[in-house]
């Protein structure tokens, strides 16, 4: 054995109490982290070390090098992207899962497997998707990616094929329809085969992202019933908004669509009864996507899918040697995604649905759904900027009152990162440019809320000044 690697496996327990005492350092310092640290692209070493230094050497060269390079988008200030923080047991969990390593598609020579089934089971009921299978997956793009693939799946059967063996070509015209796509969605048609171009985007309701459900019921009447692919929104990007979940699974007693409701964060409401209307109507969806490093606060990467026909998804992405054996009537999770190689991505949440359930995870949307509005009415008060629609949830679209042009914008968006205090996300709404301040984090508390206020409103402040 390599004599550097050999010293530390000797010296491992007092290596990973160093370990854990750096990453404490860094856990109680995420307060006065700056929120924001844009790369500026140095630093960057292009020679691999011939000779290694050790886990101590390398902890020292993280912590010199690197460690002041990486942001607090952990912290609770961080309004990006809709991005979570890692609760302390997520955090547990997440150490555990490299620690024991396990490579989770298979149960042949663990029980990891049952432990995703059970946590997924469990994240099934927060959402009320007790009839649906499901499996974790990297992210939301890869979970409307499997949604996706399981419905061009769908879409051949009602041919009398398989896509799977055929090829996409087999299928001819394909038909999706949805109001205000994530992007992910567009990537994973890209990914698929169908093409970006295929995705028709249906008219939504006046002054809303949601779906104008009859424009869909034209939509779908044109075409003749030829069958298609619905892909519903719970929870937009931009302002949260959702569709009529309800009255478009409705609509399937007529046409012949396959309904993927994408609620990467939305889903989430289910957990507040004052929120839980949003998402009526998800149960009858045929895929869902949930994205669990969003609001369950479990770290990067996590997601997980679900799906009413996991014998379509079966087909898509069962591995075929021999040394995998064959689906059975529970088959494993090599059979169902698109990684031979998982890590074990369920225990992180398994680990934070243990340690704080249904409770604990439903007062952390609430706490941020309330700060979202408190600070939507704090800014609009404040007369420095004006909201480009309602705080339906948990994300705040605003832009600002005077001259709100692309290039103050982006100056605003670079002065609020600037400050390290906060850190919000450019986007264009109706046409206008603004940000989203997207509130996700179990650590976020009143006292952030001000800094972040009085952040935002000092850039503002600043901007006027020097224009």
């Amino acid at each position: 054995m390599d004599p550097i690697l050999a010293g530390d496996l000797a010296d491992l327990p007092e290596l990973l109490d160093e370990t854990r005492h750096a990453a404490a350092q860094v856990l109680a310092g995420l307060n006065d982290r700056p929120v924001a640290r844009p790369s500026d692209g140095n630093g960057a070493d292009s020679t691999v070390p011939a000779v290694g230094v050790g886990l101590r050497g390398a902890l020292r060269e993280f912590q010199q090098r690197w460690e002041p390079k990486l942001s607090g988008s952990a912290g609770p200030r961080f309004l990006g992207f809709v991005t979570g923080g890692t609760t302390p047991a997520s955090i547990a969990g997440d150490w555990l899962t490299s620690v024991f390593d396990q490579n989770a598609f298979t149960t042949m020579d663990s029980g990891a497997a049952e432990l995703e089934r059970e946590t997924v089971g469990w994240l099934g009921q927060l959402f009320g998707l007790t009839e649906h299978t499901g499996a974790f997956v990297s992210g939301a793009t890869m979970s409307n990616f499997v949604g996706l693939a399981t419905a061009r799946e769908w879409l051949g059967e009602r041919m009398g094929i398989s896509v799977a063996q055929s090829g996409v070509g087999a299928l001819g015209q394909v038909h999706i329809l949805s109001g205000a796509p994530h992007a992910s969605i567009y990537k994973g048609l890209a990914m698929l085969g169908i093409g970006r171009d295929q995705l028709r985007l249906v008219p939504t309701q006046s002054g809303r992202e949601a779906i104008d459900i009859r424009r869909l019921t034209d939509a779908l009447d044109a075409l003749d019933g030829h069958p298609s692919i619905v892909v519903a929104n719970a929870g937009t990007v931009n302002t949260v908004d959702f569709d009529d979940l309800r009255a478009i699974a409705e609509l399937k007693q007529r046409y012949p669509f396959w309904l993927h409701v994408d609620g990467a964060f939305g889903a989430f409401a289910a957990l507040a009864p004052e929120h839980a209307r949003l998402v009526d109507g998800l149960a009858a969806a045929d895929s869902v996507c949930v994205d669990l490093h969003k609001w369950l606060n479990v770290p990067y990467d996590a997601a997980v899918q679900f799906t009413r026909r996991r014998d379509l998804q079966v087909q898509v992405f069962q591995n075929t040697a021999a040394y995998l054996g064959i689906p059975t009537g529970a088959p494993d999770f090599v059979h169902l995604v698109p990684e031979s190689s998982r890590r074990l991505r369920a225990l992180a949440a398994w680990f934070t649905l243990t340690a704080y359930g249904r409770a604990g995870h439903r007062e952390i949307v609430q706490r941020n759904v309330a700060m979202a509005r408190r600070l939507g009415e704090r800014l609009t008060a404040s007369g420095l900027v004006q909201l480009l629609a309602p705080v339906r949830l948990n994300v705040v679209c605003f832009t600002l009152a005077d001259r709100p042009t692309a290039e103050r914008v982006q100056a605003l968006t670079h002065a609020v990162a600037e400050s390290g205090e906060t850190f919000l996300t450019p986007t264009v709404y109706d046409g206008k440019p603004g940000l989203r301040a997207a509130f996700s984090n179990w650590r976020t508390t009143d006292t952030d809320l001000d800094r972040i206020y009085d952040a935002i409103t000092a850039a503002c402040i600043g901007l006027d000044q020097e224009s």
